[in-house]
């Protein structure tokens, strides 16, 4: 009996001192565009590891909005990491009307799309109540939210250029569209060099993003740093059993990523144009498999003999497992491309392109390969099909290992708090 109130009284006091530990933490205000769980994509990978990382530092009071019906259910994973959240569900036909607006006013369309009164009330409310002198927030269009606290040490993770990436818009679209995009290129650029001009620190996911930016922002240079993403190798481990997805007797190349955006769009498009005819020419078993969530009607159209478009599928892993190779022929691109990165955790060899391969710290050649012109794109992939090349599977996993640590990457960042 007394050993059964001993470990009781043990448990009582762990969970005091825990919660006497949790309390002593510095308040923190995380602004995020996008509900930042599952980590299934690219931003929402980036800002998870983010919020997890700092609630292990600060009481987290989260602000974010919801943009698909399906993320309500994760609602409480987010927040059992968070002191305090308001989730506000984002409305796309309000968000466009107020994007039309901004057209006719010379507004940056991204930011009235991400306008809300009821987040901007909630963030001052808790501001205010919690005495929060530290905000960081994710991505530009949210750092409108913390416009209006100068005194606080705000922090900002830009994670790409967003300006320039509609610059690549422009330049890919017809008029009217080409128009619309160099609109939102310039306005939204001025607003980028506000924020980092007025913000105590401005942060991208690549070295290379983050000198692009002082190359457009040389009055905020001193400022200006980034830290890159990282891979969860234990998660993405090629040691695992998966099921194999595939038919037997196919050869399958694998493109991950949410084929509703439009980078990755135009990346498959072109691949399936310029390189896979070439390809099944030479390797009649070579099949190419479109995995990622909400295919637009111009990607389930290239579905058909040697392609095939999955649509969401509860687990990639099975896809690179068993894959000949990963291709990430993207033409449109910013910043670091995690289904590079995962494709390498899992021990596959990756054709990319150079603007995938921008950011990435590997080694062209042993690593992955990069490969831009659509007949050595072809002729590269070919000769993975027709000799597999363990080797190179095995140097990407060992270089994601040693060099995409998400712990290493992000424990600089409350340094940027307390300076």
């Amino acid at each position: 009996m007394n050993s059964i109130i001993e470990g009781a009284l043990q448990r009582k006091l762990a969970a005091d001192q825990a919660e006497e530990a949790e309390a002593a933490k510095p308040d923190l205000l995380l602004l995020v565009h996008r509900i930042p769980y599952p980590p299934n994509k690219g931003d929402k990978i980036r800002s998870y590891n983010l919020l997890k990382h700092l609630a292990t530092k600060y009481r987290v009071h989260l602000a974010t909005f919801v943009d698909d019906a399906d993320d309500w259910q994760h609602v409480p994973a987010v927040e059992a990491l968070c002191a305090s959240s308001h989730f506000v569900k984002l409305d796309p036909l309000k968000g466009k009307l107020r994007s039309v607006k901004a057209l006719a006013t010379g507004k940056s369309l991204s930011l009235e799309y991400y306008r809300d009164a009821g987040m901007k009330r909630w963030v001052a409310r808790t501001m205010r109540q919690q005495g929060i002198a530290r905000v960081m927030t994710f991505c530009s269009v949210m750092a409108q939210y913390a416009d209006d606290f100068p005194a606080a040490r705000r922090v900002i993770d830009f994670c790409d250029v967003d300006s320039d990436k509609w610059r690549q818009y422009a330049e890919k679209k017809k008029w009217p569209m080409s128009w619309v995009y160099r609109h939102e290129a310039k306005s939204l650029l001025d607003y980028e060099r506000k924020v980092a001009n007025e913000f105590d620190a401005s942060l991208f996911v690549s070295g290379p993003e983050a000198e692009l930016f002082r190359t457009l922002a040389p009055e905020s240079r001193s400022k200006i740093g980034h830290f890159s993403n990282g891979v969860d190798t234990e998660y993405f481990s090629p040691l695992r059993a998966y099921d194999n997805p595939y038919a037997a007797g196919e050869q399958a190349l694998v493109f991950t990523g949410a084929m509703d955006y439009w980078p990755n769009i135009d990346a498959v498009k072109w691949f399936a144009e310029h390189v896979l005819p070439r390809v099944r020419a030479a390797v009649p078993g070579a099949r190419f498999y479109i995995v990622g969530s909400r295919p637009a009607p111009e990607v389930q159209a290239l579905a058909g003999e040697g392609i095939v478009v999955t649509g969401t599928v509860p687990d990639v892993r099975p896809y690179l497992a068993h894959c000949v190779a990963a291709v990430a022929p993207l033409r449109i691109a910013r910043g670091i491309q995690n289904k590079v990165l995962e494709a390498m955790a899992m021990a596959r060899p990756v054709v990319a392109s150079p603007q995938a391969y921008e950011g990435i710290d590997a080694v062209n050649g042993r690593e992955l390969v990069v490969v831009d012109a659509p007949a050595d794109y072809a002729e590269r992939v070919i000769e993975l099909l027709r000799t597999p090349h363990p080797s190179m599977g095995q140097a990407a996993r060992a270089s994601v290992e040693r060099r995409y640590s998400w712990t290493a990457h992000l424990s600089p960042i409350e340094a940027r708090f307390e300076c």
